[in-house]
């Protein structure tokens, strides 16, 4: 029997203890269930990178080599740290991970892993950039959903050149589950070629991170769904946000046998629940990733002093962004009443937060410039409120082209990264928009390209076929 045939019956027992169809672009090529891809890590640095990637449940010696620039010889990544995945109806499999350290700013490195002594995978990746070197990243959000149009957006993002992605949630559908990932996510942005029909070879080479969203993690019936909330098992982000177990106000209970559950945390480790909140710098900005989840209680004053400390302490940074799912500013009928994390605007215009990037809703959305004072809540213990009246002050001045330095926090919607579209029908009725709605297009689906050029930030609006839909500028 090939090679090839065996690793297919190794997928196919995979997907089938899940009941999911096996298609040609779930097929694997080489000793991979999931082909390397990059992340930031659980303790990331200004120089590193993480390298991540799954296979079989074997004992096998995997090294990781990597060059940090192509004068520069060749090095061993101290170790590859793996984690075994063994949940009920999943073929048990592990996830791997080697840091790459002392990478050079800005510059394209090399990497090759070696499976029993044989070199089995080869890419390269661009090294985070300094703080005094521009930079591009690419933002979309509700995309994992195996359609014709993340396809073409994968494609596009690939197209424009990134230096990372970030993803504002719902990154798979349409319940966080490890098929789902399977079916709807890997192939798509690790992708052989790069086809607007197909995806593109994106997450080997390219730094993807992401928040979390409501398909992500809101499903934790173990015993309906024994492989859901994937998200901690595959992503490997910072754990630097606040502490908390399933009695904190940002943890919803896990359901299900005591059996499943053990199996669960045994398999996330410390990524549960601590991966949902967290912070990161990039060149000269810092981002705080949310959970915006409407389980979350976010008039706990434990919640609002981690996020003010953690703004607070990016004081030597020049762009200050937040990244989170549900949007606090939004104009479609869709979700309209889940707007509940505009309680968190006096945070982050005292914090002086330049961008907030949304999704949930389903199409892209530009604000004015804004800044909000919350109405008294009767009861400021009841969280968990769905709805926050209030008022707001636009800066309806800024254009951003003549006029570059809004005053307020620049809400983004950026939600139509590859599902179904939100409210076609408002775009052409603007009457049906909100007073701090400045751009809302929704018959499209479309990414945030950003540069960041020191003091200068651009952003563009791209639609899937690349024509671009919006644009401002933000000189500091």
């Amino acid at each position: 029997m090939s090679l090839r045939r065996c690793w297919m019956i190794a997928l196919t027992g995979l997907v089938l203890g899940l009941g999911v169809k096996v298609t040609s672009a779930q097929e694997l090529q080489g000793p991979f269930i999931v082909k390397p891809f990059l992340q930031l890590g659980e303790a990331p640095t200004p120089t590193s990178l993480q390298v991540c990637w799954n296979a079989e449940d074997t004992d096998v010696e995997w090294i990781v080599e990597y060059r940090v620039a192509s004068d520069q010889p060749w090095i061993k990544a101290e170790s590859v740290e793996q984690r075994r995945i063994a949940l009920e109806g999943v073929r048990a499999h592990r996830v791997y991970r080697a840091t790459l350290k002392h990478l050079l700013p800005g510059l394209t490195f090399r990497y090759r892993i070696n499976k029993a002594g044989s070199t089995v995978f080869r890419a390269e990746g661009m090294a985070p950039k300094g703080a005094d070197q521009p930079y591009r990243f690419v933002v979309f959000g509700d995309s994992g959903a195996n359609t014709p149009e993340e396809k073409a957006i994968a494609y596009r993002t690939f197209q424009v050149k990134p230096d990372f992605v970030m993803i504002t949630g719902d990154i798979v559908y349409s319940k966080g589950r490890i098929s789902e990932y399977v079916q709807n996510f890997w192939h798509v942005y690790n992708s052989e070629e790069a086809k607007p029909s197909v995806g593109a070879p994106l997450m080997r080479s390219t730094l993807f991170t992401a928040a979390v969203g409501n398909h992500d993690v809101a499903s934790r019936d173990f015993a309906s769904a024994p492989d859901s909330l994937a998200y901690f098992l595959y992503w490997s982000q910072p754990l630097n946000g606040p502490p908390g177990t399933e009695q904190f106000p940002y943890v919803n209970p896990i359901t299900g046998s005591e059996a499943s559950k053990a199996a669960f945390l045994q398999s996330a480790g410390s990524a549960y629940p601590k991966m949902v909140n967290f912070s990161f710098d990039y060149g000269n900005s810092h981002w705080t990733v949310l959970d915006a989840n409407p389980y979350v209680d976010w008039t706990n004053k434990d919640l609002r002093a981690w996020v003010e400390a953690d703004i607070a302490s990016a004081k030597d940074a020049t762009w200050r962004f937040v990244s989170f799912h549900h949007p606090g500013f939004n104009s479609s009928k869709a979700h309209f009443e889940q707007q509940q994390m505009r309680l968190m605007a006096p945070i982050f215009e005292a914090g002086k937060v330049d961008v907030v990037f949304n999704g949930h809703v389903h199409n892209y959305q530009r604000s004015y410039p804004l800044k909000f004072v919350p109405d008294p809540l009767a009861d400021a213990t009841r969280g968990r409120v769905s709805f926050v009246p209030g008022k707001w002050t636009l800066d309806k001045a800024f254009d951003g082209r003549v006029k570059t330095q809004p005053e307020g926090v620049i809400y983004l919607i950026t939600g139509a990264g590859g599902n179904h579209l939100y409210n076609p029908e408002q775009e052409d009725a603007p009457e049906t928009y909100q007073e701090f709605t400045q751009k809302f297009i929704s018959k499209i689906h479309s990414l945030s390209v950003v540069d960041v050029v020191g003091t200068t930030l651009t952003v563009r609006q791209l639609a899937e076929d690349g024509k671009e839909i919006d644009k401002f500028n933000i000189i500091k």
